[in-house]
């Protein structure tokens, strides 16, 4: 089993004070320069003032500070327990940019408020919501995103001063891309890790030496200082035509977003343990809830969203070995702490435009191949690859030349008419329509009782006989539906109330093999939990675990998420040739 034994204190360790601020302190330094560094990208690419980047940079340290100690918390339903940098991220920046650009900051503030009860509903729904939004669904949205937002990068590189040659700006931008580049493809540890914000030192120095930075500003600031409160852009009027064209697109980058904060609440779970566990999804529901407070704040603050930064979380866990929940709560103190110093602040304002413009080029080309990650994580056969080649196809092409606007006029037009929008929803209607041509799903209901056995073996056999499996077949698939329900019956002591769980039984046969869901009221205790662990044991099972060592046996994979009332187990099971 694979072990991480490097990790010195899991997250319910009382890590001692000096490894405690050891880990924040590096975290700090992490979340910091993420932060100021995609801040200055987008303040600049969105043509905002020198006074909304102070503010800007101020109430993303702040909020910062805040989600990341929320998500260290376990607050009812909000928290994942764990540690989790968080700051504003790339996800949300193509669209914020162009919302910026075409409406204004204060819509765009509404917009994203609007967006974050998707946030909200994607937690409260996760275990029904998991099979529309797709990874392919996802990985589409990401690259179309990225690629729409790539011009704008690209358009900052001449923006320098008029009295400076017109290579000048071009020039800045190729030292700054070549500096990224040789980072991420060569730096290795700490290097690699702070890659953008060394990177941005390198194009303020090749901008220094071409005349285009400008740094005495820097030393008329002072040392502490509150922000301007009068650069805080405000609201827009909601359900207004600005809003109603890019309210569509927030949701889905919404939704999206969400989408890959259950993947993070997942794997944080796993980093953060010596040995693996199975997921907690009521964790993972937490993860969400705690993103989405953080996103609507950044929507009343009127900035960027603040979302989860899991390769610098993982690594800093990794570099130091500390994953004890406390270590957060000291990274957002500090956080807020360091939001109070304007000096700091102010070095941000002089980075010249080309710096973050190629910077912006950067960020855009990671995320599009975080998008073809997400796209492949599960495989990539001939039906995904043409869901995503028709989908970038559509997204691209009328971003390119919007032939819909017109066609379909006010406020619809403006909203299908645009790429961002087309291409996610020609993805999930591609994937849908595949889902439902494809799955035979066949459904049962009962209550979570032994008594119900007779009624899911009839049911199993009848769906294995539909799919013309032989007597063996059959014969494991009525096993491993029975060994399933006695596990879960098992794991039940501790359920309230006088009447047992409804137990909903939704089996999709699939090719070679039959897909069986059986959903309840969750119990405390986990069954992938219990298999892992009777593995590690002796081979003289006590009569309770027999049901668990069954099941083992019969299923080739078994799946258990929990979730907050509700619980989903997963099981395949494999046809046997026939003799």
């Amino acid at each position: 089993m694979r072990t991480n034994e490097q990790l010195r204190y899991e997250p319910d360790d009382r890590s001692p004070p000096v490894a405690t601020l050891n880990a924040a302190l590096q975290g700090v330094a992490i979340a910091l320069s993420n932060t100021v560094s995609l801040v200055t990208i987008f303040a600049v690419a969105a043509q905002g003032s020198e006074s909304y980047l102070a503010w800007a940079v101020f109430a993303s340290l702040v909020i910062a500070g805040a989600a990341t100690a929320l998500q260290a918390s376990r607050i009812g339903r909000l928290g994942s327990g764990h540690i989790l940098l968080m700051g504003p991220a790339a996800p949300f920046m193509g669209v914020c940019v162009l919302a910026v650009s075409e409406a204004g900051l204060p819509v765009m503030a509404s917009l994203i408020i609007a967006a974050s009860l998707v946030q909200f509903a994607m937690a409260f729904w996760l275990a029904q919501l998991r099979r529309i939004i797709t990874p392919v669904v996802s990985g589409v949205t990401l690259m179309v995103v990225a690629v729409a937002a790539m011009p704008i990068g690209a358009a900052r590189l001449d923006d320098v001063p008029a009295d400076l040659s017109p290579l000048a700006g071009p020039a800045v931008g190729a030292i700054t891309l070549f500096g990224a580049a040789a980072l991420m493809l060569r730096a290795s540890g700490l290097f690699r890790l702070m890659a953008i914000p060394i990177t941005l030192l390198a194009g303020c120095a090749a901008a220094a030496l071409l005349g285009v930075y400008d740094f005495r500003r820097v030393l008329e600031a002072p040392w502490f200082d509150l922000p301007e409160f009068s650069a805080w852009p405000g609201l827009g009027p909601a359900l207004n035509t600005d809003f109603l064209s890019f309210l569509l697109v927030f949701l889905i980058v919404s939704a999206v977003v969400a989408v890959k904060a259950g993947s993070e609440g997942a794997a944080i779970q796993q980093a953060s343990r010596r040995k693996p566990r199975a997921i907690d999804f009521r964790g993972v529901q937490g993860t969400i809830n705690a993103g989405g407070t953080g996103v609507l704040l950044s929507g009343i603050a009127g900035i960027l969203p603040v979302l989860v930064y899991l390769p610098s979380t993982v690594a800093l866990i990794n570099f130091t070995g500390v994953a004890a929940r406390r270590t957060g709560l000291v990274i957002g103190a500090i956080l807020i702490g360091v939001a109070l110093l304007p000096k700091f602040i102010a070095v941000l304002l002089t980075i010249p435009r080309p710096v973050t413009g190629a910077i912006l080029m950067v960020v855009m080309g990671l995320l599009f191949m975080e998008g073809v990650r997400t796209t492949i994580q599960d495989g990539l056969n001939q039906r995904k690859a043409i869901i995503v080649g028709l989908s970038l196809s559509i997204g691209i092409g009328l971003q390119v030349q919007d032939t819909l606007t017109a066609a379909l006029g006010s406020p619809w037009g403006a909203t299908f008419g645009n790429g961002i929008v087309a291409s996610v929803l020609a993805a999930i209607l591609l994937s849908a329509i595949t889902d439902i041509t494809l799955s035979r799903r066949r459904r049962m209901e009962a209550e979570l009782d032994m008594a119900a056995l007779p009624e899911v073996d009839s049911f199993l056999r009848d769906v294995g006989s539909s799919a013309g499996w032989n007597e063996s077949s059959l014969e494991r698939l009525r096993a491993a539906g029975e060994e399933t329900l006695s596990s879960m019956l098992q794991l039940r002591d501790d359920y309230d109330g006088d009447r047992p769980p409804r137990l909903v039984l939704i089996a999709r046969p699939q090719s070679g093999a039959m897909e069986l869901e059986f959903l309840a009221v969750s119990p405390e205790e986990n069954i992938e939990d219990r298999l892992a662990y009777m593995s590690e044991q002796a081979a003289e099972p006590d009569v309770g675990e027999i049901s668990f060592r069954l099941l083992r046996h019969f299923a080739s994979s078994v799946r258990h998420r929990k979730y907050h009332g509700l619980d989903i187990v997963t099981v395949r099971v494999d046809a046997q040739p026939s003799r």
